[in-house]
């Protein structure tokens, strides 16, 4: 009996994640890549997303950039799924930043909320993989500029 409890608990401990470590329950949104061209203080981004679209009840309805505390500096918004493309780039910009401030840029999943998978770094030095904490600025959800809606 004792070894039963034992196998129980590494297997719920396995699929929990390390403890403090909150692991997404719904399909997200991924940011995976990041390309930026353009000058100081109006950058354009070409944003790679891997999302789980199925139509317009569940698709990546925009990517953001912002600071490592939470500040939204821009949002490109997406007006339709990508079902059969995945996954998929979109540009955006002007985006106003110097070459060496650093930002996050991730992507929301209508109607579950942001994804954990973000990248993280600078246009001078690049971008790397972060993974954000799963309540990282979620407010911002709401603030302007907002998605109209799916178009298709």
């Amino acid at each position: 009996m004792k070894r039963l409890w034992i196998g129980i608990l590494m297997i719920s401990s396995s699929l929990l994640g390390s403890p403090g470590t909150a692991q997404p329950l719904s399909p997200q949104a991924e940011v995976i890549a990041v390309e930026i061209s353009g000058d100081p203080l109006a950058y354009q981004f070409a944003v790679t997303i891997e999302s789980p679209d199925t139509g317009c009840d569940q698709y990546a309805n925009w990517w953001e950039v912002l600071t490592p505390e939470g500040e939204l500096l821009y949002r490109r918004i997406l007006f339709h799924s990508h079902v059969d493309e995945q996954p998929f780039t979109r540009s955006g910009g002007a985006v106003a930043l110097s070459p060496e401030q650093e930002v996050i840029v991730r992507a929301h999943l209508d109607p579950d909320g942001y994804g954990t998978q973000a990248m993280q770094g600078t246009v001078a030095e690049g971008f790397e993989t972060v993974e954000l904490p799963l309540d990282f600025a979620v407010d911002l959800a709401s603030q302007d500029p907002v998605h109209p809606g799916c178009a298709f």
